[in-house]
C-alpha cells in the first residue's frame, strides 16, 4: 500500500529508470560491478542533495542509521564511504549527464504551456555561465587564475518554466562565446545573451539559422544608421534604428542589417543599447525580453543556494561532474513532480518538506498539501517563476 511507502521511494517513482539502465550500458557502468551499482551511486547522491548533506562520511551515517529502510528506499548495495568516492572517481559522469538530459526534456515537455513574461508564442532562451570557485590545492586540473582553481557552468535556460536545456561544464578559463560553438540552434526561438557573447561571425550563423537574438551592445560599436522608427519616449525607449556595421572585420562578419534599440532604465539610472536581428517585434518587446535575461541570473543564485553545488564530495573533475549532473536532474525531478502533482507551493518549500520527510511513510501528496495556503504569498526573495 503507499502509506507502507517512505516518500523518498514515492519520490523516485518518477525517475524512468528504464532510460537509466540505458545510460548506464551506454558507458558501462555496471562492469565488474558486484554491490554497489549506478542505481545506487545515483540514490545517495540525491539523497545528499536533498537532505543538504556536507560529506561523504555525513551520506553514510545517515543512510546507515536507517539501514533497515535502504531496500524498501531501492537502495540494493551497502552504503560505505569509501565506496561511494570511488564510485565518484571512477564512474563516468556522462551516465548522469545523459541522464539529467532525458530528465530536463520531460520537464520542458511538462512546462512548455506555462505562462510567459511576455505574450510571445515563441521559445525563449537566456544564455549565460556561472563560475564555482574551487580551491587549487585541492583541484588542481580546474585552473582558473594564478592562485585560483574554478568551474564554469555554461546554461541555456528555457524561461517557460525556467528548465535549463543546454548545460556545459568546462574550467574557468573557457571563454563564454566559445560555447556559442556548441548550441544547436532552433529555427524560430530567441536567443538572450549579455554583451558577453557579442561575436558577430557567430551571431550571423545563428541569424542564417532562421532564429533571433537580442544581446547588449558594446560601447566602441561602429555602424552607420540607415532610418529609424518612432518610439514613445514614455516607456523608456529612447530609439530604435536599423543599420549597417562599419567597422572592417564586423561588417564582413555582419553584412545584413541589424536592429539598435536604446532604453533608458529609470530604475537603476542606465542606459543601455541592444542589437537584435527581429525586425517584426516592437521595441519595446525587444527591451522587455532583455528584462527577462535577469531569470537566469536568479536561477544560477538559486542553485547555489539550495543544492550541493559549491561543496564537493571527490576532488577529482569525474567525481566534481558526477555531482554537478545529480544536482541538476535533482532540481529537474523536483519540478517535474510539481508540475504532476499540482503542487501549489514554491520549489524552494517543496525541497525544505522532502530533507525532513524522505523517510517518513505517508502518501507524497498528504505532506505538501498540509502546507498549502492559496490565500499566502510565498515572502522568499528572488523566486523564479517556476517556484511561485
Amino acid at each position: 500500500m503507499e502509506n507502507h511507502r517512505t516518500i523518498f521511494a514515492q519520490l523516485t517513482d518518477f525517475l524512468p529508470q528504464r532510460e537509466f539502465r540505458a545510460c548506464v550500458k551506454r558507458y558501462r557502468g555496471n562492469h565488474k560491478v558486484k554491490s554497489f551499482s549506478c542505481w545506487d551511486q545515483y540514490l545517495c547522491m540525491a539523497f545528499a542533495q536533498l537532505t543538504y548533506r556536507e560529506s561523504l562520511r555525513d551520506i553514510q551515517a545517515c543512510l546507515r542509521v536507517s539501514e533497515s529502510k535502504l531496500y524498501h528506499m531501492g537502495i540494493r548495495g551497502k552504503v560505505s564511504r569509501n565506496t561511494l568516492a570511488n564510485a565518484n572517481k571512477v564512474r563516468d559522469w556522462r551516465i548522469y549527464a545523459d541522464f539529467a538530459q532525458i530528465l530536463i526534456q520531460q520537464a520542458r515537455a511538462l512546462y512548455a504551456g506555462d505562462d510567459f513574461a511576455l505574450d510571445l508564442d515563441k521559445t525563449v532562451y537566456a544564455l549565460d555561465a556561472s563560475i564555482i570557485d574551487l580551491c587549487m590545492a585541492l583541484f588542481p586540473w580546474a585552473k582558473f587564475r594564478k592562485t585560483k582553481g574554478a568551474i564554469k557552468l555554461h546554461t541555456l535556460l528555457d524561461l517557460h518554466g525556467n528548465i535549463p536545456s543546454f548545460i556545459v561544464i568546462t574550467s574557468g578559463k573557457v571563454h563564454d562565446v566559445t560555447i556559442l560553438d556548441q548550441l544547436v540552434v532552433e529555427p524560430g526561438a530567441v536567443y538572450i545573451m549579455d554583451r558577453g557573447y557579442l561575436d558577430f561571425a557567430r551571431l550571423y550563423i545563428m541569424h542564417k539559422a532562421m532564429s533571433s537574438f537580442v544581446i547588449r551592445a558594446k560601447k566602441n560599436l561602429k555602424f552607420k544608421r540607415l532610418y529609424s522608427n518612432t518610439v514613445d519616449k514614455t516607456t523608456g525607449l529612447r530609439c530604435d534604428q536599423v543599420i549597417v556595421l562599419t567597422g572592417y572585420q564586423s561588417h564582413k562578419d555582419y553584412p545584413d542589417k541589424l536592429r539598435r534599440i536604446r532604453f533608458y532604465d529609470a530604475k537603476n539610472n542606465k542606459q543601455l543599447v541592444y542589437l537584435t536581428n527581429n525586425f517584426n517585434l516592437p521595441a519595446f518587446t525587444i527591451s522587455e525580453l532583455y528584462r527577462c535575461r535577469w531569470q537566469i541570473e536568479l536561477f544560477f543564485k538559486w542553485i547555489k543556494q539550495h543544492l550541493r553545488v559549491k561543496k564537493f564530495f571527490g576532488t577529482s573533475s569525474n567525481a566534481v561532474k558526477t555531482q554537478i549532473w545529480i544536482a541538476i536532474s535533482v532540481y529537474v525531478l523536483v519540478a517535474i513532480v510539481k508540475k504532476r502533482l499540482n503542487i501549489n507551493l514554491s520549489l524552494y518549500t517543496i525541497l525544505q518538506i522532502l530533507s525532513v520527510s524522505l523517510f517518513e511513510k505517508m502518501p507524497m501528496i498528504q505532506a505538501f498539501s498540509s502546507n498549502e495556503d492559496p490565500n499566502q504569498q510565498d515572502d522568499l526573495h528572488n523566486q523564479l517563476m517556476l517556484f511561485d
